[in-house]
């Protein structure tokens, strides 16, 4: 019998590598029992071919989309316009021995929204179900994130978290994400407002978003990652990598055709009483710090391979274009902020087709990136607006 496999379950090499880091030998030949059987039901890759088709997309890169993230379950392509597209075939990279439903590289009609797709793992007892959605990019002079828009997800462990989206002409955009998919692994049934990232009802206006620091309990200190931010950022979250390299986990930006040059909102924020490193020794005269920062940058390298900024280089990479940072002050009362970039000028030729990205973070610890803060540090925000030069 076919059995349903939650939306964000963790797939066997997660396993793998969580199991492999307990050294548990008994669980661990398990898991390879259970690979042998594959039981796998993951896209690992999607792209659309032909030259018919390049016209719907600002450049040919936007075509395919690589390295699936696990706890993934909605494929994106960003094209110029909808109009003409259907029918359109879209193609897979499966694990292996897995089937998928309708038929991998048949045409389909993604003109009135996304398409279902179902994939079967070569055993038959695992099902995993994807939207693949073609959608056109919005070229706004500006851009106002409320945070009404949540949506509840599950994870293998079962806990549930928040996920925040937006709302645009009838269509839903998943441009943001958060680390909440990686503290899952280590808890068992929690519920969203006991996770780093959660939506409150008490916003400047209407629902807002609440991000704190948390400790990641016994499993986090014996491998020095004692604590979790609570983080929010236009991008995605790759949970395969947070076993093997934490800093790969986050990837920001999302494609523009249009420069970025100011990011405003409300926020609150409180730091929490003691400041540690990675190690979980108290450093006495340090006072942990929230962190707001935007980035504009190209989103292909020299020889056009599509790029994507990590924890490791969101900030130092080369390919930046310009770039807006802040600490926010203490506060307890929403407080208005405005931050503007910094840096040089896109090439409007690029820009056009869509060769920038940008990315607006949210942290409630600076360096919780190195593991470094105070629990119970707390940044509230909402309202969030991004400017766009004219």
């Amino acid at each position: 019998m076919r059995t349903n496999r939650p939306c964000h379950f963790l797939p066997t090499r997660c396993w793998r590598s969580l199991l492999f880091l307990l050294c548990l030998p008994l669980f661990f030949t398990a898991c390879i029992k259970e690979e042998l059987q594959n039981n796998e039901c993951d896209i690992l890759n999607a792209w659309v071919e032909g030259e018919e088709y390049e016209s719907f997309f600002y450049h040919n890169s936007q075509m395919r989309i690589d390295n699936i993230p696990s706890n993934s379950t909605e494929i994106v392509f960003r094209v110029r316009t909808k109009t003409g597209l259907s029918p359109m075939p879209v193609h897979f990279a499966l694990t292996p021995g897995a089937t998928i439903e309708p038929a991998n590289g048949s045409p389909q009609d993604f003109s009135n929204g996304p398409v279902t797709y179902t994939v079967t793992s070569e055993d038959g007892k695992w099902m995993r179900t994807y939207r693949v959605d073609f959608q056109e990019v919005s070229s706004s002079l500006s851009y106002l994130f409320s945070f009404e828009h949540v949506a509840v997800d599950t994870f293998t462990s079962g806990s549930t978290y928040h996920v925040f989206y937006e709302v645009n002409n009838g269509t839903r955009y998943n441009h943001w994400a958060s680390g909440n998919a990686g503290v899952a692994i280590l808890h068992s049934n929690w519920t969203p407002e006991q996770f780093p990232t959660y939506s409150t009802a008490n916003g400047y206006q209407g629902n807002g978003v609440c991000l704190n620091t948390q400790s990641t309990g016994a499993f986090g200190v014996a491998f020095s990652k004692p604590i979790a931010a609570g983080n929010l950022f236009l991008g995605k979250f790759n949970v395969n990598a947070v076993l093997t390299n934490a800093l790969k986990a986050t990837e920001f930006g999302i494609p523009t055709s249009q420069q970025p040059v100011k990011v405003s909102g409300w926020y609150k924020y409180h730091p929490g009483d003691e400041f540690t490193n990675a190690s979980m020794e108290v450093l006495p005269d340090r006072v942990d710090q929230g962190h707001i920062y935007a980035v504009f940058f190209r989103n292909q390298d020299a020889l056009g391979n599509p790029v994507v900024l990590y924890g490791d280089s969101v900030l130092t990479s080369s390919l930046i274009v310009s770039k807006a940072q802040w600490v926010p002050a203490a506060t307890d009362e929403w407080t208005h902020f405005e931050i503007t970039f910094e840096g040089g000028t896109a090439d409007p030729t690029i820009l056009a087709t869509m060769g920038y990205s940008y990315t607006v973070v949210f942290s409630s610890s600076k360096d919780g990136d190195t593991f470094e803060g105070a629990i119970g540090s707390t940044l509230y925000i909402d309202e969030i607006e991004v400017e766009f030069k004219n």
